[in-house]
């Protein structure tokens, strides 16, 4: 396979965005959403490969077992933006998925969503995590995804963030935008990484009820075993160290999966510029972050 270079940014429909999410942007526009699709999405490094296995083990654990030892994390929820140059397409992966339902990862603003997902009335479950951590997961998996924009020094990094100029554009929007979206919307579960870190069980509850779904209590116990953060890292199938475009020589795709390690990156000036940047941001009181547990 050709090496990737690293993608240069730029304004894509008011989004800072790079070549692999925007080339087969028809295709993608005009995807064909069918009505037990459910759709991930997430700004990037907010838990969407948690999400994803979770939602996995729930729909396949028992119906189809090999799976979990065969196909990549990936694969089985393809993630519908991407086109990597010699490579299946996101949309190429999702109408070849054998199984019912689909499941989809998108990284997408909510203004970018295809819109058959609304019209065939999906289901989304979307995962947000606070802004600190999340940035600091961003930086780590820049360096290491070999696709992505240089990501630079940590602090020009942060300042970036602050700005909006990170692939799939400003967390800040992000985040809003979808929780706007869950007001008139109301087949989106929007979940916080922080509540899945704390009480993972109680987490994956809350989805069964969401997806009416009723796993057994031994099977609801071995999924809750199998999503904890040190076995999915061990867990080839879901580590994505099989995928060709990241250097685990650098950081692994899956590094903490811990909540508050913000606070080994910031300093003290950055953290107070941050929380003053994010109160100018940040209007609406019903939406609310937690930084540490």
């Amino acid at each position: 396979m050709k090496e990737i270079r690293r993608g240069e940014l730029f304004d894509f429909h008011g989004v800072s965005m790079i070549n692999i999410f925007t080339d087969n942007w028809e295709n993608v526009q005009n995807f064909q959403a069918r009505p037990d699709d459910i759709l991930i999405a997430t700004y990037p490094k907010a838990g969407t490969t948690w999400v994803s296995y979770i939602l996995d083990l729930l729909h396949f654990c028992q119906r189809s077992p090999e799976r979990q030892t065969s196909i990549p994390i990936y694969e089985r929820v393809p993630f519908l933006e991407m086109t990597i140059p010699h490579l299946d397409s996101g949309v190429d992966l999702v109408n070849n998925l054998p199984t019912s339902p689909r499941l989809i990862k998108t990284h997408l603003p909510i203004q970018l969503v295809p819109k058959s997902f609304w019209e065939q009335n999906c289901r989304v479950v979307y995962v947000a995590r606070n802004a600190k951590d999340n940035v600091v997961s961003y930086f780590h998996f820049d360096q290491m995804a070999q696709f992505e924009p240089e990501p630079g020094d940590w602090s020009s990094y942060l300042h970036r963030f602050m700005e909006g100029k990170m692939v799939f554009g400003s967390w800040y929007d992000h985040v809003n935008g979808w929780w706007k979206k869950k007001q008139t919307y109301s087949k989106i579960h929007y979940m916080f990484f922080e509540d899945m870190v704390e009480d993972t069980g109680q987490e994956i509850d809350k989805l069964c009820c969401f997806l009416g779904l009723s796993p057994s209590v031994e099977e609801k116990k071995q999924i809750t075993g199998g999503v904890q953060f040190d076995n999915m890292k061990k867990n080839d199938m879901v580590n994505h160290s099989t995928a060709p475009v990241m250097d685990f020589k650098i950081s692994p795709f899956l590094r903490k999966g811990k909540v508050g390690d913000w606070k080994n990156h910031f300093t003290v000036a950055q953290n107070e510029e941050f929380d003053e940047d994010y109160k100018k941001k940040m209007k609406d009181p019903t939406l609310q972050f937690r930084t540490e547990i």
